[in-house]
Parts: structure tokens; C-alpha cells; sequence
């Protein structure tokens, strides 16, 4: 008999935050890895600066310049406390930091906007000016970009890159009975939200949940003990339950919010009926803190196949190619 887990009535608490799309090419696979996977390494929202996520792979003929690429979100915070624009010049300083380090510095990468949007920001003062007044202005495949003199010999930007304000923190916990099981189920569910077009998931499996109550408010949010099983039999608020010994979680950043549910969705049906899952469940500061309350129920009981939101409904999405009839696999690299 098929296992089916246990989906807790529960909701995950997400979040409004900044994000941009861009589209990162470069002449080989292991040039456009490093810079895909290095610039949006560290997730560090949750301490006041950013993250991101790789969301697709593209082949040859769904680029601009005809070369590999990746689309990358970044993402950031948004502080309710102080102006909108506040925010919007961290986050605009953070991305400039990630596209400088990680990826203007890995031979022959090219940068792109991937959203279509009506807010801009321009980033020749955080990025082009990298030239020390030696850049230009030019255009290259139909886009308006920065060429910027480096050693091995040029990078390119285009000048004006889309942002908006999307969903983050949408979340899975995955209980399950082992880490083999909680590695397979997380695996599993990254497969099929991968899959779901406009998201992205900062830590892919993630070991460590966090909680914003802490003793040592002095290096941010700390561990979320009561569901850590190593605390089962030493605490007295534990919420670990018997046989219960892995909780991977799997968080979830997207461009709207159906986008984060489509892909808790997936996540879910993915999983449900794996070996070795318990329960499936999500973090929330019981509705204290997030904007957004996704419940789980809402979402294990309707078929995502027939409530293809991002497809419809999505328009701020812009399309690499006219001709782009090729879709990748998120979790396969290129296709030829």
C-alpha cells in the first residue's frame, strides 16, 4: 500500500520583497555555472541583504546573443519601517555587489534584463562605472547595454534592469522519518517546483530553520528548536512527533503569489506519497509577520495541471526569444 503523508492544516507565512530577473550567458557551461551559482550563493535576506536563485537553464537558440544561458532572480527585503526607495537603494547596492564579484568576473558573461516591467533601475553608476570612466554605451542584439573594458577583453550590461515586488518565503517542511528519506523527498520536491516558471528556492534543501525570537539578537535569527529532532527528548516545548527525525525545509521565492502557490503545490504532489515522509507541514510566525498566509490544505487538494496560473495570467515575465518553443527542464542544464 502506497504511503500518503499527513498534510497539516497549517499555512506558510510569506512575505512581500524586491526582486529583479536577468538573463546571465557565457561561452561555455562551466563559466555560466560559476557565475549563475556564485552570484546567488549566500542567502542573507533574513540578515538584511540578498539572495537568489537560478530558475532555468536556456540553450543556445533561447538566448539573445545565441549562447548558454541562466535566468537568476535576485531578491531583498523590504523594510515597512522606512520608505520604499529606502529599500530599493539597498537592494539595487546588494545586486550591483553580486553581478561585480561573481559574474562581470568570469570570462565572457553578458548580462540581459529577463523582466518586462515598468519600474527600472539603471546601473551605470553601481555597475558600468566598474570601467573607471573608460566605458560605453552601444547596441548589441536589440538591447541597449554598458560595454565595459576588462582584461579578457569586454563585459556587457544592459543598461536598465526590470524589478518588482513579488512573494518570498513560501515554504515546505518535509517531516520525515530519516535523512535518506528527508534528502530524497527534498530532492523530489525541488525536481517539480523547478519546474513551476517565474520561482526560485534560495537554499534548495535546507538544513537549518530559523525563528525571529532569539537569546542572541546580536547574530540574527538563531535555530528554530522546537522542531529540532535532536532536541526531542531534552526540551519541553519540542513539536517534534514520534518518528520524526529530519525536517527538510524547502523555501520558495516567486514573482507573484500564485507563483509560490503553484509551486508549493508541485512541491506537495511530488512528495505526498513518497517512502519515509510523515507529514508535510510549513514555517509561520503565526501570521504576526507575513503579508501572505498559504495553506497547505487550499493546495493538496487541487490539481495544478488545471489551475496553470503563471501561464495565464503572468505578464511580467518577458520572453528571451520570439521564437523560444524550447522550455528546459530547471533541473537539466542545457539543451542542445
Amino acid at each position: 500500500m502506497k504511503n500518503m503523508a499527513e498534510v497539516e492544516d497549517t499555512f506558510a507565512e510569506a512575505f512581500d520583497g524586491l526582486f529583479c530577473r536577468i538573463l546571465i550567458t557565457a561561452k561555455d557551461e562551466k563559466r555560466l555555472r560559476r557565475a549563475a551559482y556564485g552570484s546567488t550563493a549566500l542567502p542573507m535576506v533574513v540578515v538584511g541583504r540578498a539572495e537568489g536563485g537560478v530558475e532555468k537553464w536556456l540553450s543556445r537558440n533561447q538566448t539573445l546573443d545565441r549562447r548558454i544561458g541562466a535566468l537568476v532572480q535576485f531578491w531583498g527585503g523590504i523594510d515597512e519601517s522606512k520608505p520604499f526607495e529606502a529599500s530599493l537603494k539597498r537592494f539595487v547596492k546588494e545586486v550591483s555587489y553580486r553581478i561585480r564579484q561573481e559574474i562581470l568576473v568570469e570570462p565572457t558573461t553578458c548580462v540581459f534584463n529577463a523582466l518586462n516591467s515598468t519600474t527600472k533601475f539603471d546601473v551605470m553608476d553601481s555597475v558600468g562605472h566598474c570601467g573607471d570612466g573608460y566605458e560605453w554605451e552601444e547596441d548589441y542584439v536589440g538591447r541597449r547595454v554598458i560595454n565595459i573594458p576588462i582584461m579578457m577583453p569586454s563585459f556587457r550590461i544592459e543598461r536598465y534592469l526590470g524589478y518588482g515586488v513579488g512573494v518570498s518565503g513560501g515554504n515546505l517542511w518535509l517531516m520525515s522519518q530519516d535523512e535518506n528519506s528527508a534528502l530524497k523527498a527534498g530532492d523530489k520536491a525541488l525536481e517539480a517546483i523547478h519546474k513551476v516558471e517565474g520561482v526560485v528556492t534560495p537554499f534548495d534543501i535546507c538544513s537549518a530553520g530559523s525563528k525571529p525570537e532569539t537569546k542572541y539578537p546580536e547574530i540574527g535569527p538563531t535555530t528554530n528548536h522546537p522542531y529540532c529532532p535532536s532536541l526531542k527528548d531534552k526540551i519541553p516545548d519540542s513539536k517534534v512527533t514520534d518518528g520524526v527525525n529530519s525536517i527538510p525545509e524547502i523555501v520558495i521565492n516567486g514573482v507573484t503569489l500564485d507563483a509560490v502557490k503553484e509551486a508549493m503545490r508541485a512541491g506537495i504532489n511530488a512528495v505526498k506519497d513518497m517512502s519515509g515522509v510523515i507529514r508535510i507541514s510549513a514555517g509561520n510566525y503565526g501570521g504576526k509577520l507575513g503579508k501572505h498566509k498559504i495553506y497547505l490544505k487550499a493546495l493538496s487538494g487541487q490539481d495544478a495541471a488545471k489551475n496553470r496560473c503563471i501561464s495565464h495570467d503572468y505578464n511580467q515575465i518577458e520572453n528571451v526569444r520570439e521564437d523560444d518553443n524550447e522550455v528546459n527542464d530547471g533541473n537539466k542544464p542545457f539543451q542542445e
